[in-house]
């Protein structure tokens, strides 16, 4: 047993963690993300939220003070599904980086998911609930 590991990150999810380098990137995927086809490593987190799950690697990752360290992605032009989720991530991440967040089209983003180190499939089921997390240094 560990102290001060939130209880929504997993083992497997912790190694990873502890393997990525600086300028990694990790995807924090919504539910409805292709992550099997997106990944070369899935961490499955069924039934846990995109905030929760980002309020706990934020508490072991350092964000990159580099480059942009956060990155959304885009809705699809004309899609008029409501974001709301966007201004709680805004809220979670602004303590660990005054870097405004970064967006990537969809495509875009999936194909930058492909190099990512690993993809984490949450449960969550807002749409465009997807990000990007660059690894910074201690």
């Amino acid at each position: 047993m560990l102290k001060g590991i939130p209880a929504v990150i997993s083992p497997e999810l912790l190694k990873i963690l502890a393997q990525m380098g600086h300028g990694d990137e990790i995807v924090l995927a919504d539910a409805n993300f292709p992550a099997a086809a997106c990944a070369k490593r899935v961490v499955r987190a069924d039934g846990i939220g995109g905030c929760a799950m980002l309020e706990a690697v934020l508490t072991l990752l350092p964000l990159d003070t580099y480059e942009t360290p956060v990155y959304l992605m885009q809705k699809v032009p004309g899609d008029p599904v409501p974001t709301p989720i966007w201004a709680q991530y805004e809220t979670i991440i602004r303590p660990h980086t005054q870097t405004p967040m970064g967006s990537i089209e969809r495509f875009a983003f999936y194909e930058r998911a492909k190099t990512a180190f690993a993809v984490v499939q949450t449960g969550e089921k807002a749409l465009y609930a997807n990000i990007i997390l660059k690894k910074g240094v201690l």
